[in-house]
């Protein structure tokens, strides 16, 4: 992928991220009962690894740290990356550096070692058992 690409991907991902949080905010979408947005929940009725991330982001963001990990752990790397996505974009593009897709390059480098993809799926599996377990 392109800088450019990854740029243009990353701010549109950052505005959808964004616009979503803030159109969730104020929605009550702790009721149980709502089966909210996961296609694969409303299609299997068993949460996916993300389930509760959404809430998870919205725990944070109103300062309660144990109930967004209870939530869904993802949601803090969710929210780390969308407050620290547009800060490195800007820098860049005020710089005319590329740093944000070099730091890309060596992530994708670093996560194709066989030990450290194995070590992510395991945590995702495990993230997948416990939404399951806890019937997000």
């Amino acid at each position: 992928m392109s800088s450019s690409r990854l740029y243009l991907f990353l701010s549109a991902a950052c505005v959808i991220g964004f616009t979503w949080i803030a159109v969730t905010y104020h929605r009550n979408v702790a009721d149980e009962s709502e089966i909210g947005v996961c296609l694969f929940k409303r299609i299997t009725t068993i949460p996916c690894p993300s389930c509760g991330s959404t809430r998870s982001v919205l725990a944070l963001l109103k300062g309660d740290f144990s109930g967004a990990v209870m939530l869904n752990p993802f949601g803090l790397i969710i929210l780390a990356v969308l407050m620290v996505t547009p800060v490195w974009l800007g820098y860049d593009l005020v710089t005319r550096k590329a740093t944000l897709f070099n730091a890309y390059r060596n992530a994708e480098r670093f996560l194709k070692r066989t030990r450290v993809a194995i070590a992510l799926i395991i945590l995702v599996l495990m993230n997948w058992i416990w939404n399951i377990y806890k019937g997000v």
